[in-house]
């Protein structure tokens, strides 16, 4: 189907042509003598009608003397009359009346024809007249060998003269210029190839090269293809329109280019990241080179320095990966285009021609840098630093749009770049905290090995709320805990560090794994309360824990979970194992108890304690993480740093979204002779055989230079059990890192250090107890309780 079905209406040839008017022959006296076909279409009168009569009676009105002065001239003349159709109408006709003197006969050709179709004729005559001598939109005729044949004024002025490239091919008039469209072939003979084959018009090309008549300036224009053919159908060439859109052009890509910058200018937080985000979106488009100088407290996250001179000490930005980053010093001096930039706030531009001085030229760089333009960093309270937009191939100048657009960039850039710089504070501050908060090394003790790894989560994600620790008990036994606040920042670090603290109090109390957790649940639900929905509060961001408790002397371990991971175990055999039962709800959440789980552990167990950052990734699920931190344990014999380092090596690479904390230990089980149980009867007179096993004991572990007071503890512990209690007594000696003498008995009555006055008869026991030892306590059982102490070796 034909593109324009109308095509076959339109006809520029004249209404007085031959061919289309309507024609008459009038002799000396006015009569009509002749009367074609074509003035009878026109008039509806037949020869008949007409033939040998006055051609006054086709007239409406009867200007005898004009129509014979229009018979009798010596030259055409036209004009304007109204004729009389046959059918009663009047046809106001445009007529034209040539005289046939010359010929050697009396009489006049009369061609005619309609008034209002010959002004519709000569208004289509008009507008080719305008398209060829007044319109802005170029035409170029290329012949079939795809040579230039014609151009209208407009390409002519583009070309600064049509007449010497006529006959040249259509690749000699922009030897420089490219198609930035791509939708079609980018060679222009194949555009034209394909026009001229098909028939089919290729429209809305965008072209891009520099004019002849304006080679310093790069334009873009709008081209069009059409072919062309004869009244035959032959094909003739084609022609081609162009329309200069560089303004319009230019300002679309301005602000798709504002868009890009919308989506990728700022998305880093991170201030090199940002400054290479700026020169990304602004090259080519805007300049051929951007950089971004800043002073040193913007790179490190601290606040940008106030009151120096403009332009001192900066660091220029180079590289856009944080591999390839690196840093150089700059200066500008006082009278430099850029330090007056930095002291008014304001864009500058610098056109220095390429042979100025040096010193004219100031850090510019390159002196063949036709225009630089530069736009100072701004927020609200502070000049970050300086960005320049440099030209060197293009020699084009910064115009007020594009002043405009680099402004915004900029200021885009300033907000990202700002952005990044708190960032970076708050991040290095949380970081700072956390570290503070963690254990900087663990104790020693004698129940397990250790090895731990800490793995931050990457920087944009920021700081996270894992922790860890381990903590000494009393009875040689070891308290081990591991937890996770959800979310980042420094409220999660802070977070971190308050229930690592009362983790490590409530551990001090000997509680039991189950019991501490309740306890510090129900002090995370009461903290909770005053904050309201501020958003701050610890069930915003989720806590969850998991505390066990070893004891090397019977190779128990008992722990109890908050939402935590379970631990995974190795034992001996190599054998690995994940404990069954689930765990309780998260800290703050209540409602639910929590279980103590029993393991028995030989020697040489290992057992694995961590976050689920060491096990889940967004690109694999916990199942899977869990069975590869087992695998890794099947290497039970490995030392148990190289274990850690095994366990954070398989995880995935990329980006760590969330913190991954992994505590390792190695059991131990204390041996049997180093350990020593007496089962005393409720009998005072007990007391002396207490302190007669504790002497030899001592003498046997070659301790006997700290028998006196280790007999004085014993005599004052044991006789305090018997005084209050209804079953029999249990002494321990543990040789371990110290001496730890231990009484249990079935009472729950705990014991009170005071000052006894001069008159008590009682009441230094204990006093005496916390003089000669190291450390003493209490710990309750289910059976009764525990006084222990600990003395230090000589």
């Amino acid at each position: 189907m034909d593109r324009f079905p109308n095509t076959a209406n339109v006809d520029f040839h004249s209404p007085l042509d031959l061919s289309k008017a309507a024609v008459a022959v009038l002799d000396a006296e006015g009569r009509i003598s002749g009367w074609g076909a074509s003035a009878q279409r026109l008039l509806g009168h037949s020869p008949e009608d007409v033939l040998g009569k006055p051609a006054g009676r086709l007239l409406t009105a009867a200007p005898g003397q004009r129509l014979s002065a229009l018979c009798r001239t010596h030259k055409p003349r036209s004009t304007v009359l109204d004729l009389c159709c046959r059918d009663g109408r009047t046809l106001r006709a445009a007529v034209t009346f040539s005289p046939l003197e010359h010929l050697g006969v009396a009489a006049t050709v009369v061609v005619a024809a309609e008034l209002e179709v010959l002004r519709g004729w000569e208004a289509q005559l008009a507008m080719l007249q305008g398209m060829t001598t007044e319109s802005t939109v170029g035409l170029t005729i290329f012949d079939t060998d795809m040579r230039v044949v014609w151009g209208n004024v407009s390409t002519d002025l583009e070309l600064a003269g049509i007449a010497q490239y006529i006959g040249r091919p259509a690749a000699a008039l922009f030897p420089e210029g490219e198609f930035i469209s791509r939708h079609h072939p980018p060679d222009e003979d194949q555009i034209m190839e394909h026009v001229m084959s098909t028939g089919e018009p290729i429209m809305g090309m965008h072209y891009r090269g520099r004019a002849p008549a304006d080679p310093v300036r790069e334009h873009v224009w709008s081209c069009s293809y059409h072919r062309l053919v004869d009244a035959r159908g032959e094909l003739l060439g084609l022609f081609e329109e162009s329309l200069d859109i560089t303004d319009r052009y230019r300002a679309q890509e301005r602000l798709s280019l504002l868009v890009r910058a919308g989506k990728r200018i700022g998305a880093s937080l991170d201030v090199r990241r940002t400054a290479a985000e700026l020169a990304d979106v602004a090259v080519p488009q805007l300049a051929d080179e951007v950089l971004v100088d800043l002073p040193p407290a913007v790179i490190e996250g601290r606040q940008p320095p106030t009151g120096s001179a403009p332009g001192h000490s900066l660091l220029r930005m180079h590289g856009r990966t944080p591999e390839e980053f690196r840093t150089s010093p700059i200066s500008y001096p006082p009278s430099s285009p850029q330090a007056l930039s930095l002291a008014t706030s304001r864009p500058v531009i610098d056109d220095s021609p390429p042979d100025s001085p040096p010193e004219a030229l100031g850090e510019r760089g390159s002196a063949a840098s036709p225009s630089c333009l530069f736009v100072p960093l701004l927020t609200r309270d502070a000049v970050l630093g300086l960005a320049t937009f440099r030209r060197s191939s293009n020699p084009d100048p910064f115009g007020p749009e594009e002043q405009t657009l680099a402004v915004e960039l900029a200021e885009r850039a300033a907000v990202g770049i700002d952005n990044a710089r708190r960032y970076t504070s708050q991040h290095a501050a949380a970081l700072v905290l956390q570290r503070s908060l963690l254990p900087q090394h663990l104790p020693e003790q004698s129940a397990v090995d250790v090895a731990y790894r800490y793995l931050p989560a990457d920087s944009r994600v920021g700081v996270g709320g894992d922790w860890f620790d381990l903590i000494p008990l009393s009875g040689a036994r070891v308290g081990l805990t591991v937890g996770d606040v959800v979310g980042h920042g420094v409220h999660a670090a802070a977070t971190m560090g308050r229930l690592r603290a009362t983790v490590r109090t409530l551990a001090l109390l000997d509680l039991d794994p189950a019991e501490l957790l309740t306890r510090l649940d129900g002090l995370v639900a009461q903290d909770e309360e005053p904050h309201g929905n501020d958003g701050l509060s610890d069930e915003a961001l989720g806590v969850t824990c998991l505390y066990a408790i070893y004891n090397p002397v019977n190779g128990r371990c008992t722990w109890a979970s908050a939402g935590h991971p379970p631990p995974i175990v190795a034992d001996a055999s190599g054998s690995v194992a994940l404990s069954s039962l689930m765990p309780g709800p998260p800290l703050g959440l209540g409602g639910l108890p929590y279980e103590n789980v029993d393991l028995n552990l030989s020697s040489g167990s290992l057992v694995a304690f961590f976050t689920d950052g060491v096990v889940e990734d967004r690109r694999t699920d916990i199942d899977s993480g869990i069975d590869r931190l087992a695998q890794v344990l099947t290497w039970r014999r490995c030392p148990l740093e190289e274990l850690c380092d095994r366990a954070l090596s398989a995880l995935p690479p990329g980006p760590q979204v969330d913190d991954a904390t992994l505590l390792l230990i190695r059991t131990r089980r204390l041996e049997a002779d180093h350990v020593a149980d007496l089962e005393l009867p409720p009998d005072p007179a007990m007391v002396a055989h207490a302190r007669a096993l504790t002497e030899r004991q001592l003498e046997t572990w070659g301790l006997s230079d700290l028998s006196f007071n280790a007999e004085l503890v014993v005599s004052e512990l044991v006789t305090n059990g018997m005084r209050y209690a209804t079953g029999p007594v249990m002494l321990r000696l543990i040789k371990d890192r110290c001496l730890l003498c231990e009484v249990s008995d079935n009472a729950h009555t705990a014991p009170h250090l005071r000052r006894a006055r001069r008159d008590d008869e009682g009441g230094r026991g204990l006093f005496l107890v916390a003089q000669l030892s190291q450390r003493w306590g209490t710990r309750y059982t289910a059976s009764g309780k525990t006084i222990w102490a600990e003395l230090a070796f000589p």
